[in-house]
């Protein structure tokens, strides 16, 4: 435990990044509590609205991002600059994921049933997030001996193949897993070697005259959501407040 602290954690170097997730993480929570008190009505938060405008907190979120991403390329990996610019890019990630939903719709969704994409995308981020700080590397080279780094064949096939998993993975509309397959090969393998879901470019060029794969893949998209489906919303009730019922049509 020592020594993958010492290698992955106190490295130098890895601070500001785990400065900026812990900064990211800590923003999205406190965020969400805020947000979820003006909505009660509770303590002595309100709504910015200068002039009638009301002020997502998403434009202060992407201040803080430029800000600090130009500060942390300008000053490096190391110092109490990179520190503290890892800080306001977390903070400034944070801000804007939280309000992901509405950059994608073009509307205030957030407390809709599409304002769960911002939950989702905001774990997503902190997952791989985590496996960076956990010394995971794109596409495994990390997995890789020195001898074997040298060698450019060997290397470049490595970064073939992996990809072409996270590419598969991708094709057979798992874009999380293609994501996280990235920094984790075997993920992509996974992914790759599996169903492709319903509607996924794979299925409809690949399953088009396989019945009983277009049949599987839709049984298992099916009980997959079926048994995840209550479990991630539960989360996401418990972690940033339920979306507000859609009223009686009129």
């Amino acid at each position: 435990m020592g020594d993958w602290w010492h290698r992955n954690i106190a490295e130098p170097g890895k601070l500001p990044l785990l400065l900026a997730l812990v900064s990211f993480l800590v923003t999205f929570l406190v965020t969400r509590s805020v947000t979820r008190l003006i909505r009660a009505g509770r303590g002595p938060f309100r709504d910015i609205s200068p002039g009638g405008v009301h002020i997502h907190h998403v434009v202060p979120g992407i201040v803080l991002t430029v800000v600090g991403g130009f500060g942390a390329v300008g000053s490096g990996r190391h110092g109490i600059t990179a520190c503290v610019c890892a800080v306001l890019f977390g903070a400034g990630a944070g801000l804007v994921l939280d309000e992901f939903a509405l950059i994608v719709h073009l509307d205030d969704v957030y407390w809709t049933e599409q304002g769960r994409r911002s939950v989702e995308v905001v774990v997503f981020a902190a997952a791989l997030g985590m496996l960076v700080i956990g010394g995971f590397s794109p596409l495994g080279v990390d997995d890789m001996t020195a001898r074997e780094q040298h060698d450019r064949a060997t290397l470049i096939s490595t970064l073939l193949v992996n990809f072409s998993f996270v590419l598969v993975a991708l094709l057979k509309g798992k874009p999380r897993i293609a994501v996280i397959g990235v920094l984790v090969p075997f993920v992509a393998l996974f992914g790759a070697v599996r169903l492709a879901r319903p509607g996924s470019y794979w299925a409809r060029r690949f399953y088009r005259r396989r019945h009983r794969a277009r049949a599987r893949a839709g049984l298992r998209a099916y009980r997959h959501a079926r048994r995840w489906n209550r479990v991630s919303r539960g989360f996401q009730d418990f972690v940033a407040g339920a979306p507000n019922r859609p009223g009686p049509p009129r």
